[in-house]
């Protein structure tokens, strides 16, 4: 089985009761509502990803606020094709609050995400989303100290 480590950086930012999200295809192509953010680059410090990939997704620049946790998710991925070997997924996600200081809300042209837009907090849970936005806002409403829950500690 083949291994793959993803590190990405991703911000939740939240005014006027409504959080900023991007929309991205599923494996489906059903779209779905996301974190604005995205992986690093090799030799890219992870608060530098955050703010490039904001910007690129959303067209706002942030100024990171804060850290509030991290995130891993490791998942198998097997392919379609029987001649195609399975992958081991790991996903580190490190996630930060942003607050919007410049540009203006565009749609990310030929990129992993098609639009961005601010929903309201309390529709969030109606949303098609990932579990990262769940994971998210929760860390932004519960700031627990270590960055991650109780139940997820070993």
């Amino acid at each position: 089985m083949r291994e793959k480590l993803r590190v990405a950086a991703y911000a939740v930012c939240v005014r006027d009761g409504q959080i900023l999200l991007a929309r991205s295809p599923a494996a489906d192509g059903t779209p779905e509502w996301v974190l604005p953010g995205g992986g690093m680059d090799h030799g890219e410090d992870p608060y530098d990803t955050v703010r490039r990939e904001l910007l690129e997704e959303t067209g706002y620049r942030i100024e990171v606020t804060g850290l509030l946790g991290i995130d891993s998710l490791r998942q198998r991925i097997v392919s379609g094709t029987p001649l195609s070997r399975a992958t081991d997924h790991h996903g580190v996600r490190i996630i930060y609050t942003g607050e919007i200081v410049g540009g203006q809300l565009t749609h990310e042209v030929n990129g992993s995400t098609d639009m961005a837009a601010w929903h309201d907090l309390d529709a969030v849970p109606d949303l098609r989303h990932v579990r990262l936005v769940d994971v998210a806002l929760r860390l932004w409403r519960e700031r627990p100290a270590a960055g991650r829950f109780a139940e997820e500690q070993s």
